[in-house]
C-alpha cells in the first residue's frame, strides 16, 4: 500500500467511526426525549420504555430533522398536555446535548 491508500483508509475509518458515533447520539437523544415526553403524559414505567422505543423507530423509519419533534407533540397535544413545539424543540436540543455526554463517556 501507498501513503496515499494509507491515508485514504484512515478517512474511511474515522468517517466510519463519526457516523457511528453520531447515530448512538441521536438514538439515546430519541429514547430520553420519548421518556421524557411519556412522563408528560403520565405513562407507567413499561409504557414509557414501549413509547421511547416508538419514538427511536420513527426517527430511524422517517428522514428529516423535525420528525421526532412533530411526533412527540402531537402525541403530548393528543393527550391533552399544553405545550408549544418549541419547548419540545427546546428540551430535545437539551437531550441531545445530555445524549452527546452520555455516549462520549460510555
Amino acid at each position: 500500500m501507498t501513503t496515499f491508500d494509507d491515508r485514504e483508509k484512515a478517512f474511511e475509518n474515522k468517517f466510519q467511526h463519526d457516523e457511528d458515533l453520531l447515530f448512538r447520539i441521536r438514538t439515546r437523544r430519541d429514547t430520553l426525549a420519548g421518556l421524557w415526553a411519556a412522563g408528560l403524559m403520565g405513562l407507567d414505567a413499561d409504557a414509557a420504555k414501549a413509547y421511547a422505543r416508538q419514538i427511536v423507530e420513527v426517527d430511524i423509519g422517517t428522514p428529516g430533522p423535525h420528525d421526532i419533534r412533530d411526533r412527540i407533540a402531537a402525541d403530548l397535544h393528543a393527550k391533552g398536555v399544553d405545550i408549544s413545539d418549541h419547548r419540545v424543540e427546546k428540551e430535545m436540543a437539551h437531550l441531545l446535548d445530555l445524549a452527546r455526554q452520555q455516549v462520549t463517556t460510555e
